[in-house]
C-alpha cells in the first residue's frame, strides 16, 4: 500500500469536522504524499506511521522556495499536525514558532460587510434565503447555515426563552462546536422561520431530496447570481453589529474614529475575543479582518 493510500484511509476512519473541513484535509495530505514523492521520498513503500521532523522539515523548505503564501503554509500544519495526532506522533510537528513561521497580521479598515437589505430574497430557494438571513444574524459560516438544526441547536430551550444556540461540530470548520448568545428579537424571528422550514425538509434548512453536496452546488450559484458570492459578508456584517451592541460605539471597519481610554482598550480586546469565539474562531487578532484595527495607520 502506498502512503497516499493510508492517508487516504486514515481520513475515512477520523471523519471530525464539517465536509468541506473533511474533504480539504483529504486534499492536502495527499499533495505531501505528492510533494514527498517529488522530493525524492519513496511514497510507494512509506507508511503513514513514517512522518518524522526530516519530512515536515523538507515539506517546509519546499513551501518556502515556492513563495507559498504564509497564511496557506498555517494552513499546511495544521493538517500536518492532524496527521501526526492520528498516528500517536505529535512530536513530529512542533508549534509554528519553532519553525520560524512568522505571524499573519489581520489587519485592515476595509469594509467587507453585505447587507441582507439591499437583496431580493423573494425570488430564491427559500431554504436559502433562510440560511443567508441566519447568516446574517448569527454570523453562521455558509455549510453551518444549510446543515442548521433548529431542534438541535436549541438544545431543550423554547424560542420565546432561549439563552444561545448550539452549533454542532460536524457542521462547523475544524469540527469546533460553539455556543452563539441570542441577544435580540430578530435572532428569535429567524429561529422560528427557520424552525417552521426544518420541520418541513425533516430537521435541517437542506431539503429532502436533496444531499449536502448538491444543494451546496445550488446554493453557490444562487449566491453567485445574488453577487454576494461566498457569502462571508454577512459574517462581516454580523462581528460589526455586535461590536456596537456590546460596546456602544461603530468599529474602525465602518468608519469609527476614536480615541480609545484605557478601559476601552480593556473593554475593546475582550469584546473582539468574545466575537472571534462567536465566529467559531480561536484568535483576537482575526477579528481586525471584520472589524478592522484602531492602530490602523491611513
Amino acid at each position: 500500500m502506498s502512503l497516499e493510500y493510508e492517508l487516504n484511509e486514515l481520513c475515512n476512519k477520523n471523519r471530525a469536522g464539517s465536509h468541506a473541513t473533511q474533504a480539504n484535509r483529504r486534499a492536502m495530505l495527499k499533495m505531501f504524499a505528492l510533494q514527498l514523492s517529488q522530493i525524492g521520498y519513496d511514497i510507494k513503500k512509506m507508511s503513514k506511521n513514517d512522518l518524522k521532523g526530516r519530512h515536515v522539515n523538507k515539506l517546509l523548505q519546499k513551501w518556502r522556495a515556492d513563495d507559498v503564501a504564509i497564511g496557506t503554509i498555517k494552513n499546511r500544519m495544521v493538517a500536518l499536525r492532524w496527521w501526526a495526532e492520528k498516528i500517536g506522533n505529535s512530536g513530529a510537528v512542533k508549534d509554528n514558532k519553532t519553525y520560524n513561521i512568522e505571524n499573519r497580521v489581520y489587519v485592515t479598515n476595509e469594509n467587507k460587510s453585505v447587507s441582507l437589505a439591499e437583496l431580493d430574497l423573494s425570488q430564491i430557494d427559500q431554504n436559502i434565503a433562510q440560511s443567508l438571513r441566519l447568516q446574517n444574524v448569527f454570523g453562521l459560516r455558509r455549510e453551518e447555515s444549510m446543515k442548521f438544526q433548529p431542534i438541535y441547536a436549541l438544545a431543550g430551550q423554547t424560542i420565546d426563552n432561549a439563552k444561545y444556540i448550539l452549533i454542532k461540530g460536524s457542521w462547523a470548520k475544524g469540527g469546533r462546536p460553539r455556543t452563539i448568545p441570542i441577544s435580540n428579537e430578530s435572532q428569535r424571528q429567524e429561529l422560528r422561520s427557520a424552525y417552521a422550514r426544518a420541520v418541513e425538509n425533516g430537521g435541517s434548512l437542506i431539503p429532502k431530496n436533496k444531499s449536502y453536496v448538491s444543494h451546496m452546488s445550488f446554493f453557490e450559484k444562487v449566491t453567485s447570481a445574488l453577487g454576494v458570492g461566498q457569502t462571508h459578508g454577512l459574517r462581516h456584517g454580523y462581528a460589526q453589529t455586535r461590536y456596537f451592541e456590546l460596546i456602544g460605539f461603530p468599529c474602525p471597519a465602518v468608519g469609527g474614529v476614536r480615541e480609545l481610554t484605557e478601559e476601552e482598550k480593556r473593554k475593546d480586546s475582550a469584546i473582539r475575543l468574545q466575537i472571534s469565539e462567536e465566529l467559531g474562531h480561536s484568535r483576537i487578532n482575526i477579528t481586525s479582518i471584520y472589524l478592522g484595527s484602531w492602530s490602523k495607520k491611513e
